[in-house]
């Protein structure tokens, strides 16, 4: 069901006072559900207090709250967006809403870093190259090499060949960006064998940054989701995840150190950065040098 709300606000400070891998300091989500209906999102946890995740929410003001809240900021900051939802799934086809937000973005000269699992992201190159001025970043998370298996863990998104396309695409563009390994599931993608793989194809295809992390989380909601899906695609494999997990929130996978080790040596083989370059802002002084 896809329906229309009214929001209150649309740029959400992060609370974390530690170090983000992402370089956020604001999340932005036009929608609240996604079409992806990845097996394994996190943003189905009850704690979020979405009553049907497959439901899409449409917040009917955000360009309209965009445009306020933007121009009451006087430091500019990086905006995020796809860490609840993705930015890009199928809706945004027919609406436009997250490219009338790059629109405002570009306007007021705000840094921008996108998190996607779609190749649609390339219908706004013209977008991100005027942001890439000041700063623009896409993050395309890319949990496995088989475009059989994404279709099974990602049934609503572009299978991964689509997505490394359209990295490539962006990469000869001169825009930054790079491959997110995360979730890495425990006896499904979590050889060493799918993280070579993901590595040397993402620095094919002109990635400039590779993030990942062996395990994913479990919560409330999303847990049970996950494993009816692992029942109905991976038989046998939801026991292994009770007997291991039990009711843990991070689940590293058995193999996390033998692929620690194998992707910080093919990334240093690579010379591929395990670290984004963050926005850095001008200081004005320095412009009259």
């Amino acid at each position: 069901m896809i329906k229309r709300i009214h929001a209150k606000s649309i740029l959400s400070p992060l609370t974390n006072k530690g170090f983000d891998p992402f370089g956020i300091a604001y999340n932005m989500n036009i929608y609240r559900g996604c079409q992806h209906q990845c097996i394994y999102c996190d943003s189905r946890s009850a704690c979020y207090q979405i009553e049907n995740f497959a439901d899409i929410l449409i917040k009917e003001n955000a360009i309209d709250l965009l445009k306020q809240e933007l121009s009451a900021k006087r430091k500019k900051q990086t905006i995020g967006t796809g860490s609840m939802n993705d930015p890009y799934m199928p809706i945004e086809e027919e609406l436009g809403l997250t490219r009338q937000a790059l629109e405002l973005i570009y306007r007021y000269q705000f840094p921008v870093h996108i998190i996607t699992k779609s190749n649609m992201v390339v219908r706004d190159i013209d977008l991100l190259r005027n942001i890439s001025k000041i700063y623009a970043a896409v993050s395309f998370t890319i949990t496995t090499n088989d475009d059989e298996l994404s279709r099974k863990l990602e049934p609503g998104a572009p299978v991964s060949s689509e997505r490394f396309e359209a990295m490539k695409v962006l990469s000869a563009a001169g825009i930054y960006t790079g491959i997110i390994i995360s979730p890495v599931l425990p006896w499904i993608t979590d050889s060493v064998e799918n993280i070579t793989e993901l590595l040397h194809h993402a620095h094919q295809v002109g990635a400039k940054y590779a993030l990942a992390w062996p395990g994913l989380t479990q919560r409330h909601g999303q847990r049970e989701w996950f494993y009816d899906k692992l029942d109905k695609y991976f038989p046998g494999i939801k026991e292994k995840y009770i007997d291991m997990f039990g009711n843990t929130y991070e689940c590293d996978s058995p193999n996390a150190e033998a692929i620690n080790k194998a992707y910080y040596q093919i990334c240093s083989k690579l010379r591929f950065a395990t670290q984004m370059n963050f926005y850095k802002p001008v200081d004005p002084q320095m412009n009259l040098f």
